[in-house]
């Protein structure tokens, strides 16, 4: 298992847009990603379940990825939230 706290930058949040790059680059890989955002866990893998978690700009996630292809879903996720998610 890895993980990595990342913030986001996209100045509107997690809105329908940006999660569903997300969730798109989070369903390429085996492995399970989630990731933890105040007091709840999230599946990286579910649009609903990230608009669920009311990320906003400047808010820290910590990125949880589980399985074979670990240590490759949490590299490109980082790179993803960090390019902006599409915006």
């Amino acid at each position: 298992m890895v993980r990595k706290k990342v913030r986001i930058k996209n100045p509107t949040g997690m809105h329908l847009r940006p999660a569903g790059i997300f969730c798109k680059e989070a369903m390429k890989y085996d492995s399970a990603i989630t990731f933890k955002f105040r007091s709840g866990t999230f599946n990286a893998k579910s649009v609903l379940g990230i608009l669920g978690a009311c990320v906003k700009c400047g808010d820290e996630i910590e990125l949880i990825c589980k399985g074979e292809d670990e240590k490759e879903a949490l590299q490109a996720l980082v790179q993803a939230i960090e390019s902006g998610l599409g915006e």
